[in-house]
């Protein structure tokens, strides 16, 4: 997969080191088991770089940098690269003082958010992550258009003996890409994930897709799906990715940058990586044993079904990394059906075998 990736992102023009990094990213995000946010994406992208708002060759430049802080431009490119570097920086800024919090603006779509607070973790480091969004989906409660995007946080912390604790989130109920999945599964939504333009529930993946991606009303909902269920709370987390992953750094607000765009504007994400060095904080190794505490005061939390176990986010990413590994990662056929023609548009032999 990350070979396909790599052939289909060079043969766009993506220049060799940062197709690398992107390809990297994509095949992890697959592994994990968020099929969302992976290859799938490719056709998405190939029509964003037909559209001109994606600038497949730009490299990635620092427009800011202080002690502890920095800001990237990603120049219109795809969010990939500026994003692993924004985070490897600040866990650079966050080694020498403690702190490192680096924005990114005139970016991409960068994929699963929860991958870079793993680049965090990996290094022994907390790792914080948001970003703003170009396409209009969710709704915010008592609203009747969509005016913010699915606009992810996510968050990741070291252990020293259990896999880390990695939260990953859509601050709507649902990340319009999982209903990309259930759409190419032919698979029914829960009711509450989406909603037409009367606020009523969208059951069905392909009508469900059209208020998404193609009408001007109807959307997700916000984590929680409706005020009585405190909608409110996933709006305010969307407004705070918002205000650090696209304000901060000077990105576009989505809903006013759509009413100006010219053909070919570049889509103008923003993204936001914070990293914190527990050692600056207390003692070196002691914050990975308590969070092997936290971690297995959660495990070890009597069941109210004894067949689901209680757990933290990361163990279903890191339990369906093993399968996957050892299984390989299933691409239904809706998918290869896109991925097929894609890659004989870009002169690139397919790779994927289904059996």
């Amino acid at each position: 997969m990350r070979e396909q990736i790599l052939m289909v992102l060079t043969a766009w023009g993506m220049p060799r080191d940062l197709a690398d990094t992107a390809a990297g990213l994509m095949a992890e995000t697959d592994l994990l088991g968020v099929d969302s946010h992976g290859i799938s994406m490719l056709p998405s992208y190939e029509d964003r770089l037909r559209a001109g708002t994606l600038r497949i060759d730009a490299r990635p430049r620092l427009a800011r940098d202080g002690t502890a802080s920095a800001l990237l431009d990603g120049c219109g490119g795809l969010g990939h690269p500026v994003s692993a570097q924004a985070m490897e920086l600040a866990v650079d800024k966050a080694l020498a003082h403690g702190v490192g919090a680096v924005a990114v603006r005139n970016s991409h779509h960068f994929g699963a958010a929860g991958v870079y607070a793993r680049l965090a973790v990996r290094r022994g480091l907390v790792g914080l992550v948001t970003s703003s969004a170009t396409t209009l989906i969710l709704v915010p409660t008592h609203g009747a258009m969509p005016v913010l995007g699915t606009n992810p946080i996510a968050f990741g912390a070291p252990a020293e003996r259990n896999e880390p604790l990695v939260l990953d989130m859509a601050t709507t109920t649902v990340a319009a890409n999982k209903v990309k999945v259930y759409d190419f599964h032919g698979k029914a939504l829960p009711p509450g994930w989406a909603v037409n333009g009367a606020g009523a529930s969208v059951t069905d993946p392909a009508e469900a897709m059209r208020y998404i991606f193609q009408h001007a009303e109807g959307g997700l909902t916000p984590l929680g799906g409706t005020p009585a269920m405190s909608s409110h709370k996933g709006y305010g987390l969307a407004l705070l990715a918002q205000v650090l992953g696209g304000t901060l750094g000077g990105s576009a607000l989505a809903a006013r940058h759509a009413r100006r765009r010219k053909p070919g504007d570049p889509d103008d994400i923003g993204h936001f990586f914070l990293a914190l060095d527990p050692s600056a904080f207390r003692e070196a190794g002691s914050f990975a044993q308590d969070m092997d505490e936290l971690i297995d005061t959660m495990h070890e939390t009597p069941p109210a079904d004894a067949s689901q176990p209680v757990l933290v986010p990361g163990d279903p990413e890191a339990a369906e990394r093993q399968r996957r590994l050892r299984d390989g990662v299933p691409i239904p056929e809706a998918l290869a059906a896109r991925l097929r023609p894609l890659c004989e548009r870009c002169g690139v032999p397919y790779l994927l075998s289904q059996g």
